[in-house]
């Protein structure tokens, strides 16, 4: 195995893949059945022919650029493992800070929002470290949603999370929330094209194209959060930072939002803005 895994990495170097040696044994792992730190212990034995096929069309998916994460069929968040498909984002290190950042605020949320759940990441990750509280799951894609569905039901949250395609708020009805987060498009449709080709050519549009601004959601989304949340409740949006980030404070003060904060990523960058309601 040790001759398919060089043959594999020095494919992807070529074409381009940022990791490819990681990528490489990722792959492997993946289809094996095992842990990538354990491949090591693997990688004298032959591959049988079977499996040297599957891992042949496996590295020339991640060639042609298609996220590991897609190929793999799965990813890692706060601790969770997620499916991921064509349908939503691979979720991303940054926003598991959302997560934290929004929890620290709202340390007992009852009922919290998260509005955009794509893959279910943020809903799954607060329900499991706040099991007191529910969870409200909302994405216009019924195809997202019902990915969303699937990570709920397989982590057995069932109870406590409930996922709705719906728009924005819509689903909340009279209820008030203790916490709304969203990680909503922000990506200037101008910019789309200049991503990187895994996120450009294999994330769905729909969940990266904010529009002009990129701000086109989370404006509609700031309008109508604070008449939602109960007294001294939060709302929590991640952005592609730069000068979205004061954009989106003004819109919050203007919006009434009190307290209103940035909080970076792991990159330093002020990507996060969150504001309270009263």
């Amino acid at each position: 195995m040790r001759d398919d895994l060089q043959a594999a990495a020095a494919t992807l170097a070529r074409a381009g893949v940022e990791t490819p040696c990681a990528d490489a044994e990722w792959l492997l792992a993946g289809l094996l059945g095992v842990g990538r730190a354990a491949l090591a212990l693997e990688l004298d034995a032959g591959l049988p022919a079977d499996m040297a096929r599957r891992y042949d069309t496996a590295v020339r998916r991640r060639a042609e650029r298609e996220p590991l994460q897609r190929i793999l069929g799965w990813e890692g968040f706060r601790g969770l493992r997620l499916r991921v498909t064509p349908d939503v984002l691979v979720p991303r290190p940054e926003t598991e800070m959302l997560v934290e950042w929004a929890l620290a605020l709202t340390p007992t949320p009852r009922l919290v929002v998260d509005v955009g759940t794509g893959s279910g990441c943020i809903a799954c990750a607060i329900a499991v470290e706040r099991p007191t509280g529910r969870v409200l799951a909302v994405d216009s894609s019924a195809a997202a949603a019902a990915v969303a569905g699937a990570n709920v039901e397989a982590l057995r949250l069932g109870p406590r999370v409930s996922v709705v395609v719906a728009d924005l708020l819509a689903p909340l009805g009279t209820a008030a929330a203790d916490l709304i987060v969203a990680n909503l498009p922000y990506i200037p449709t101008a910019t789309l094209p200049t991503l990187s080709p895994e996120v450009a050519r294999h994330e769905p549009r729909a969940a990266l194209d904010g529009g002009v601004d990129g701000l086109a959601l989370i404006r509609r989304l700031i309008a109508t959060a604070h008449a939602r949340l109960a007294a001294g409740g939060a709302l929590v949006l991640e952005t592609a930072g730069g000068t979205q980030t004061p954009a989106v404070v003004e819109l919050m003060r203007t919006a009434g939002f009190t307290g209103v904060a940035t909080h970076a990523d792991l990159l330093g960058v002020e990507r996060f803005v969150a504001g309270r309601c009263g």
